[in-house]
């Protein structure tokens, strides 16, 4: 009897992860990592990851011999560290220098249509999207393509778009030392599209507004500057 009950309570947790994981839903601000996560370096994690692949490659029935297979273990395993979940690390957070608001600039600077391309944390398949950003300088400003830098970062790790979008936010107000801020992010799930309800053409639209763009004149401002 008691074996019944606990393959019916695992059945339950296995049909819970996997809503879960289709409703998209997030658990914190913070992308969870373990506390061990950086005691490898990039290059035994790679080796590390290439060798779990290679097994996943098999299990499949994939034949590694075959020449367009034989590097496949090594070349994901290094996309996966270098490039699209590379904003894991905080050490690669791009370098934020502040500079003096000599113009006196003190309406709202908006870069909009930043492409990015991300992952779902839930199935590891893309996210596909733009961001568009404002603040307002408290006295600081910071270069145009530092705006972009952050975006990416954040985007280059398995996410949530919701968590991104406050991650973004957080980044931002602390960087520019202002709570003058505004992210929007408009972008379509492969998670959405390529599987499950397998629905092409819904996109999925957050935004986090902070400081003077909590008001609605702020706000309904840097939402027509998105429509030009």
């Amino acid at each position: 009897m008691k074996e019944i009950q606990r393959h019916e309570d695992s059945a339950y947790l296995d049909i819970l992860i996997d809503e879960l994981g289709d409703e998209h839903v997030s658990t914190s601000i913070d992308t969870p990592l373990r506390p061990d996560a950086f005691n490898l370096n990039d290059d035994q994690k790679i080796k590390k990851i290439a060798e779990h692949f290679a097994q996943i490659m098999d299990i499949l029935g994939l034949d590694r011999n075959d020449d367009s297979l034989s590097g496949t273990p090594n070349r994901v395993a290094k996309m996966y560290v270098k490039e699209i979940f590379s904003g894991l690390n905080p050490a690669n957070f791009p370098d934020i220098k502040l500079f003096e608001n000599k113009y006196q600039y003190n309406q709202m600077l908006v870069e909009k249509n930043i492409v990015f391309y991300s992952n779902c944390e839930h199935h590891f398949v893309p996210i596909i999207g733009k961001a568009h950003i404002a603040y307002i300088s408290s006295g600081k400003v910071i270069g145009l393509s530092k705006i972009n830098r952050i975006v990416q970062h954040f985007a280059k790790r398995p996410q949530v778009q919701e968590r991104m979008t406050m991650q973004i936010s957080e980044a931002m107000k602390k960087a520019l030392e202002t709570d003058d801020v505004a992210v929007v992010i408009d972008a379509t799930h492969l998670c959405v599209s390529s599987r499950g309800v397998k629905d092409i053409n819904s996109s999925t639209v957050t935004s986090h507004f902070t400081g003077q763009f909590a008001q609605e004149d702020k706000r309904n401002e840097f939402l027509k500057y998105l429509e030009l």
